[in-house]
């Protein structure tokens, strides 16, 4: 059994083995693989695993060895579902992984925003509270979060671990859901329509999947009907923003502020207009990449190549 992996280095930098994947046959690691590169690397592979390397119907059609695709991620749309069913070819998923972490990322966002921590301990290094005629040096407007409103796009796994978070900090809780309206055992939350939830929210949190019918989701038209001191965060997809909208509604004062870990497309361009929006915090696509996270990534992984090999596949994504 031949086991490739076409970009592990995100998943296992050094600090995560591949020693239960490895377990199961020959494994090759590929830190990174380029377009060009896809169908040489995964010749002779009875199994695959990719995180964002895409594996479109072309490549698959010269795969005729291939009997198991593994995503390394709850996102899938790196691979043509559709060829993969056709030839048989079951494609998995990890489907529950990172939801503490994405959530705790979310908030330490939303706190960054607030409490505007990092930038007061560069103030201090910068002698401004050395300087200070008084014992404390207010130079940036803190917000305290009791008794704001926080609406989530997208009351799933991550949104519910966010809301259980932002109610402990006396938050009151407005939810979108498309499809299913159910709140956490015990959680208040108040239903409303996206629009509604834009207009009435404090802090707007997005915790969807990106879909084609919600791409861009956050234009000009939906930040208008934010409240001027309203904060946007986005830790999902970053598709879901139109980020010339945002940064056109940041810098003209539409919405106070903004962060996002994830942008339309990574890793971020130089020209990405976000770079130089006014209170715009940007991290890396790191919310998900907690050790914890990613040891819980590679046990599922495992156990999916196990399931599939002992004839009962779990987490199949295109319907095999």
């Amino acid at each position: 059994m031949k086991i490739v992996v076409l970009d592990g280095y995100t998943l296992n930098p050094g600090d995560n083995p591949w020693d239960e994947v490895a377990a199961f046959g020959e494994l090759v690691v590929h830190d990174r693989t380029p377009e060009e590169l896809v169908l040489e690397r995964c010749r002779g592979a009875q199994i695959v695993l990719t995180n964002k390397t895409r594996l479109g119907a072309a490549t698959l059609a010269q795969l005729p060895g291939l009997r198991l695709i593994c995503v390394l991620a709850t996102g899938y749309n790196v691979v043509d579902l559709v060829k993969s069913a056709e030839l048989g070819i079951p494609v998995v998923n990890v489907p529950e992984y990172g939801s503490d972490s994405v959530a705790q990322h979310t908030i330490a966002l939303l706190l960054e925003l607030t409490n505007r921590v990092a930038q007061y301990h560069a103030a201090v290094q910068r002698g401004e509270w050395t300087r200070s005629a008084d014992f404390t040096l207010v130079a940036q407007p803190l917000t305290e979060l009791k008794g704001r409103t926080l609406g989530i796009v997208g009351l799933g796994r991550i949104g519910a671990r966010v809301a259980a978070i932002a109610a402990a900090l006396g938050m009151e809780i407005l939810a979108c859901n498309p499809r299913r309206q159910v709140a956490p055992e015990g959680m208040a939350v108040t239903w409303l329509e996206l629009d509604q939830l834009f207009a009435r929210a404090d802090v707007v949190t997005l915790h969807c999947p990106l879909t084609a019918g919600n791409e861009g989701l956050v234009n000009a038209a939906r930040l208008r009907l934010m409240q001027p001191h309203a904060l946007l965060i986005n830790t999902s997809r970053g598709g879901l923003v139109n980020e010339r909208d945002l940064a056109d509604a940041l810098n003209g004062g539409v919405i106070a502020g903004a962060a996002v870990d994830v942008a339309a497309i990574e890793p971020i361009p130089e020209e990405s207009p976000l770079l130089h929006a006014g209170n715009c915090i940007i991290t890396p696509h790191i919310a998900w990449a907690t050790l914890a996270a990613r040891r819980r990534l590679m046990a599922t992984t495992a156990g999916n190549i196990a399931s599939f090999l002992a004839g009962t596949p779990k987490n199949v994504v295109n319907g095999l």
